[in-house]
């Protein structure tokens, strides 16, 4: 039957009617959604001549056998932000999964291909993202991570738990790796690029660093019909200037910087904010320019505690430093991309990725982009169009097809 990428977009449309609603997908992983959207996908992995696995930190794996113990991984993950699109992410998986139905019908690849659905990628629900990968990469510590509460005060630990995973166990799940010759995924561009190029598809040469961290200003919470501006110690105050005085931060670097996350207490009409919580989160290519973005807005923050008469705390929610991928599998997906479409164009990842701690641990990775309508994404207008997913299935079964012959032939000349 060979490859058929209708069935991809087909597969994409079922699950979003399985886990989204009219405001959008609603597969935040460690959660009853997120769930059902895995044994539906399971039930898929099911009709496949496959070995199926959860491994410690919550990953589901598939394993198709090859001709060599050596593996090709495909990655993707299931779960979403809240109010989430219905490509990011899942569009990785579904792909993935069209291709191993593909291979599965012909003689055994010369390597291994291993399908894994990533575990927790997005971190919307505690903040912390590419749980799953960092797991398998070696890069989670625990301990750093044990702290973390959701809106509704469960901890990290207990969600894990509800779902079958002991966090101190979870970095077990780096025998994964064992054997990984290559890594590959495909994802929406999640920006304007391809778009404003006229450009259906791209080849990602790494992706940005990134600092999120939690800035806590504590003023002193106060009746706001008696206390006037002078006598004030307005935490909300300190917080929104920062906010806008990181935008300009950033654009000298030309960086990000988004203040998307705020908590106020005692967060009332009729008081003034005696603690403020925002969540900065900080991004750019190059990582000199990044920790300047940071140590500038850590002393503008100062600054404004002093002015509001506030103080300011900083914590670090995560980090990941920028990362390049394999120049010659970039070179691999650029061909793939001209045979599919006629024309590539290379492109960085703003947004991190599970490739990124692929590639941190050590691993030939490459990724391929489709084009988003509006540059749009983690919302419920993400779009692309129907050809052009199906281009993008295409190239990334060409992409996973040259992978396998050049790590089973070894270098090229």
């Amino acid at each position: 039957m060979g490859l058929d990428p209708g069935r991809t977009v087909a597969e994409l449309r079922e699950l979003h009617e399985l886990t989204g609603d009219e405001r959008g997908a609603q597969r935040v992983c460690w959660t009853k959604t997120w769930a059902r959207a895995r044994e539906w996908f399971r039930s898929k992995l099911d009709e496949l001549p496959v070995e199926v696995q959860t491994d410690e930190a919550g990953n589901l794996w598939a394993t198709l056998p090859g001709r060599a113990d050596e593996t090709l991984v495909l990655g993707g993950h299931l779960d979403s932000v809240p109010n989430g699109g219905w490509l990011d992410g899942a569009l990785d998986a579904l792909a993935a999964l069209e291709v191993v139905r593909r291979l599965a019908q012909e003689p055994p690849p010369p390597l291994a291909v291993r399908l894994v659905d990533w575990a927790d990628e997005e971190g919307a629900r505690f903040g912390r993202s590419l749980f799953g990968s960092s797991a398998a990469a070696g890069t989670l510590e625990p301990d750093a991570v044990r702290h973390l509460v959701d809106s509704d005060g469960v901890s990290l630990p207990e969600a894990l738990a509800g779902h079958g995973v002991d966090l101190d166990r979870a970095t077990t799940a780096r025998g994964q790796l064992a054997g990984v010759a290559g890594y590959l995924e495909l994802h929406i561009e999640q920006g304007p690029v391809l778009e404003s190029l006229g450009l259906p598809l791209g080849a990602v040469v790494g992706c940005f660093g990134l600092e999120r961290h939690v800035v806590t200003f504590r003023g002193q919470s106060a009746h706001a019909g008696s206390t006037p501006f002078g006598a004030r110690r307005d935490a909300f105050a300190a917080a929104a200037r920062l906010a806008l005085e990181t935008r300009e931060i950033a654009r000298r670097h030309d960086g990000l910087a988004t203040t998307g996350s705020l908590r106020l207490e005692p967060g009332i009409p009729t008081a003034v904010a005696g603690l403020c919580e925002l969540v900065v989160d900080f991004r750019r290519l190059d990582a000199d320019a990044l920790r300047a973005m940071v140590a500038e807005t850590r002393a503008a923050s100062e600054r404004i505690a002093g002015t509001e008469r506030v103080e300011a705390a900083w914590t670090q929610l995560f980090a990941s430093a920028p990362v390049d991928f394999d120049a010659d599998l970039v070179a691999l997906a650029e061909e793939s991309i001209r045979e599919t479409a006629g024309r590539s164009h290379r492109v960085a990842s703003g947004p991190l990725h599970d490739a990124t701690e692929m590639a941190r641990a050590g691993i030939p990775t490459a990724m391929i982009f489709v084009q988003s309508l509006g540059g749009l994404s983690h919302t419920r207008e993400e779009d692309t169009r129907v050809e052009h997913l199906e281009l993008a299935v295409v190239a990334f079964d060409r992409l996973v097809e040259k992978t396998l012959r050049r790590l089973s032939s070894g270098p090229g000349p």
